[in-house]
């Protein structure tokens, strides 16, 4: 016959896992490498397989492995959403407006610059191809001379 005790905690090797992960999260992220490192030292699949959760987990590259999950509700790409929305400070939001449209005013004045720059860029170099063309044709025709009996258009 078998007999259970209470002693023995619930949920097996995952919470032994988690319990690991929570563990190591406290540390921070030194902590995740020295057990990749120290795994890989042991024997070397375990650290491949720490090296592979760290990578495909993003554990290596939050500031701590705990705090990736929290990290999502405090993103840039929230934060970028919500600039066009009201603050709910009026004199702010006229503010944030009025910066907004001379911002706007001041990269298409900018634009239209560069354009203009491009096209009298262009034109120059068009000019001075132009100018080459014609010195290169007038030497060339200067260097024909045409037979004294022939008539006027012809060679």
């Amino acid at each position: 016959m078998y007999t259970t005790t209470d002693t023995a905690r619930h949920g097996g090797i995952r919470s032994s896992f988690r319990r690991g992960e929570a563990w190591l999260d406290q540390r921070g992220k030194w902590a995740w490498i020295a057990a990749m490192v120290l795994g890989f030292i042991v024997f070397w699949p375990v650290g491949l397989a720490l090296l592979a959760y760290m990578i495909w987990g993003k554990q290596m590259f939050a500031r701590s492995c705990g705090h990736r999950r929290h990290m999502h509700d405090h993103s840039w790409g929230r934060h970028a959403m919500r600039a066009g929305q009201p603050t709910g400070n009026r004199a702010f939001d006229d503010y944030k407006a009025e910066a907004l449209r001379r911002l706007e005013e001041e990269q298409e004045a900018f634009e239209a610059f560069l354009q203009r720059l491009r096209t009298s860029k262009d034109k120059a170099e068009f000019d001075s191809f132009m100018d080459e063309r014609a010195k290169a044709t007038s030497a060339q025709d200067a260097e024909v001379k045409p037979e004294t009996g022939a008539r006027p258009g012809e060679y």
